[in-house]
């Protein structure tokens, strides 16, 4: 699978600015099961929390476990090329904030979840896929979660999540913002993000 020019050229741009605070040297496995360990521990305390502590509680989590400016560069496509460094650092925030307001929201609860790290598979691009299952009482069938991890240097992050096989994530988001920013570019993203946020938290 090769990917699109311009997606290539986005990720060389965004390696460039370095990693994230917190990296990660053992293996993929080993950083999608302590994130998955930190999610169950904010699904616990969720009631306690309410969505606004468990944004803070998720914060540091979801930062030093995802790229979130190579997932928000390549969510913002050609675009990112053409922006300036003040629009890419607040797309970045935005993209970070929706990402773990939307976290906040959907972990909300707790009734006996669990997760399991099934196996890594090699993919292209020099990625990798760490197969997971969410376990849950309440339901018939165990979900299955698919972390993409990349490697940056001897460090391992995560780009991407697959859930139950189907389309990723980042290619559900890429599409659900295309037409903002064929409409109104990188700012008409950044008001979509913040304006998505302030509902999530609100």
């Amino acid at each position: 699978m090769r990917l699109p020019k311009v997606i290539s050229c986005t990720i060389l741009v965004l390696l460039l600015a370095g990693l994230p605070g917190r990296t990660w040297a053992g293996p993929a496995s080993d950083l999608v099961s302590d994130f998955q360990k930190g999610l169950i521990a904010v699904m616990k305390d969720a009631k306690t929390l309410g969505v606004k502590g468990r944004y803070e509680r998720l914060e540091p989590l979801v930062k030093g476990t995802f790229h979130l400016s190579l997932m928000a560069g390549l969510s913002a496509g050609e675009h990112w090329q053409t922006a300036n460094e003040d629009q890419r650092k607040r797309l970045v925030a935005a993209f970070t904030r929706m990402s773990i307001a939307t976290l906040a929201t959907l972990f909300n609860g707790y009734s006996g979840e669990s997760f399991q790290v099934v196996g890594e598979r090699d993919g292209p691009q020099q990625i990798v896929f760490v197969d997971t299952v969410l376990k849950s009482s309440g339901r018939d069938s165990d979900v299955q979660i698919s972390y993409v991890a990349r490697q940056f240097g001897q460090y391992w992050q995560l780009i991407d999540v697959i859930v139950d096989g189907g389309i990723s994530e980042l290619k559900v988001r890429i599409s659900e913002y295309r037409q903002t920013l064929k409409s109104g570019g990188v700012e008409a993203l950044i008001k979509l993000l913040e304006g998505k946020s302030n509902d999530l938290l609100a």
